[in-house]
């Protein structure tokens, strides 16, 4: 069967069904953290762009919120009222916050969002403290979901179906800490890491929202591997912008990832696809311990000889594409079945 194309790109379809959540999932993450006594929190709250440094309450910019987005609009298109997904939506953006905080420690990430990152504040120990009261408050604020009307077993599925999803991030991670070591990196490693460091929160966020919403298992399952099949798109879209991205949108000069030497798709396609002297060089490039201006000119020719940044492009189309074709047997929302739509064309035509 021949995957459903995309859809055109719709914009402001997408900034309706992220703003509709936005808000009120905002809400319930600072009811996750009305915590009196903690101290910590503070640190989580300034990491969230709530408070400076000094703990004083500032005009936070606010994410695209795309997980607990996802989560909600699946809640929606299983039949399901999107409050009683709420306290799952703000326990998967706060579950994300607390892998930014441990990736931003593991990268020596020095700021974030033009700030300095936790561990430059509070230092490293306190940093990894921080993280790990983020991710239990976020297990905690799963469990409020029978409070707002979920059945106990079904939250109960919600809870193993997170706990699954952190299993593979944190796998994911583990590969991609050892990807920075080794001289090569095969397309079927590359997609086995970021299927546990991207897809998996993605997909867990869909199949969740589905579970609230009271979904049955097969359309849960079906949501699930939607979620799934769109966090690698959005990750292999993420990879191109990286390379190819205009600095004036993305916020990067353009060809950073080379620049780190970061194993992303397109670099991991070069090297399963170049001729043999085209993969000496490039691993010659790679290996060195800095790039100059020359060096990276010269990994984007390879790039280009093989043709890279296109197959990269068809590739995110091609997952996003079956990500809606997961979806084609099911009954959904018809409303919420295109915000689906929408937010697939976006995540392989995004800009940023």
């Amino acid at each position: 069967m021949t995957a459903r194309a995309l859809p055109p790109l719709d914009p402001a379809r997408v900034e309706a069904a992220l703003s509709r959540y936005r808000a009120p999932v905002v809400a319930a993450m600072r009811a996750a953290l009305e915590r009196p006594g903690i101290g910590h929190i503070a640190l989580m709250r300034y990491h969230l762009g709530w408070e400076d440094a000094a703990g004083n309450a500032i005009a936070a910019a606010g994410g695209k919120m795309l997980r607990p987005a996802l989560c909600l609009i699946c809640c929606e298109a299983a039949g399901g009222d999107a409050r009683a997904a709420m306290p799952a939506a703000a326990a998967i953006e706060l579950l994300h916050n607390f892998t930014l905080i441990h990736d931003d420690i593991e990268d020596g990430s020095e700021t974030r969002h033009g700030r300095a990152t936790v561990w430059r504040v509070a230092g490293v120990a306190q940093a990894i403290n921080t993280g790990d009261g983020l991710f239990v408050l976020a297990r905690r604020a799963l469990l409020d979901m029978e409070g707002a009307g979920v059945p106990a077993e079904r939250v109960l599925r919600a809870v193993r179906t997170l706990d699954e999803a952190c299993v593979e991030l944190c796998e994911g991670q583990y590969a991609d800490i050892g990807f920075e070591t080794r001289a090569r990196v095969t397309q079927a490693e590359y997609e086995a890491m970021i299927a546990g460091k991207t897809a998996a929160l993605l997909g867990a966020s869909a199949a969740i929202g589905a579970i609230a919403g009271g979904a049955d298992d097969v359309t849960a399952a079906a949501l699930g591997a939607c979620g799934r099949l769109l966090g690698l798109a959005f990750q292999v879209q993420d990879d191109v912008l990286g390379i190819w991205g205009e600095e004036s949108v993305t916020g990067k000069p353009v060809a950073d990832d080379i620049r780190s030497r970061k194993k992303s798709y397109p670099v991991v396609y070069a090297f399963d696809h170049l001729d043999a002297t085209g993969r000496a060089e490039l691993e010659r490039v790679y290996a060195q311990d800095w790039l100059n201006e020359d060096d990276v000119r010269a990994v984007l020719a390879l790039l280009a000889s093989a043709d890279a940044r296109a197959v990269s492009t068809a590739t995110a189309e091609g997952y996003a594409a079956s990500a809606l074709e997961a979806l084609r047997p099911l009954r959904l929302d018809p409303e919420r079945r295109a915000d689906i739509e929408a937010l697939a064309a976006f995540f392989v035509h995004r800009s940023a």
